[in-house]
């Protein structure tokens, strides 16, 4: 199956995306990445900018293992839920689309997830 995730941090943002780039290779050898861009942060009180990104990859896991590795690497990264209260988010990774099935279609009509999937499609 073909996955599509978001990967977004606003703490310690470089160090955290390596951490999720190398890790997120480790599992999945054939991930490919769209160009880091910085965002505002959206429905937050925080104002420190976000690193966003996108990455396609291939897996034989189920959604449900795909999301759990995800959690693993977050978790990996630091990520609390007293940070989360305090909208600290090291590392943030979100299972947007498998194959065709759309999981969180709000997050897809956002501008900087399609410029990342354009990228990603002229890059193939």
């Amino acid at each position: 199956m073909e996955y599509c995730i978001s990967i977004g941090s606003n703490w310690e943002r470089a160090r955290n995306l390596e951490l999720a780039h190398r890790r997120l290779a480790e599992l999945f050898p054939d991930v490919r990445f769209s160009a880091e861009e910085e965002t505002a942060p959206i429905a937050m009180q925080r104002t420190a900018p976000f690193t966003n990104q996108v990455a396609l990859f291939h897996s034989s896991l189920s959604p449900d293992e795909v999301v759990k590795c995800l959690k693993r690497l977050e978790q990996a990264a630091g990520r609390c839920e007293a940070e989360k209260r305090q909208e600290i988010v090291r590392l943030d990774l979100d299972l947007l689309q498998y194959d065709r099935l759309v999981i969180r279609p709000d997050d897809l009509r956002r501008d900087y997830i399609r410029r990342g999937l354009q990228q990603l499609a002229v890059q193939s």
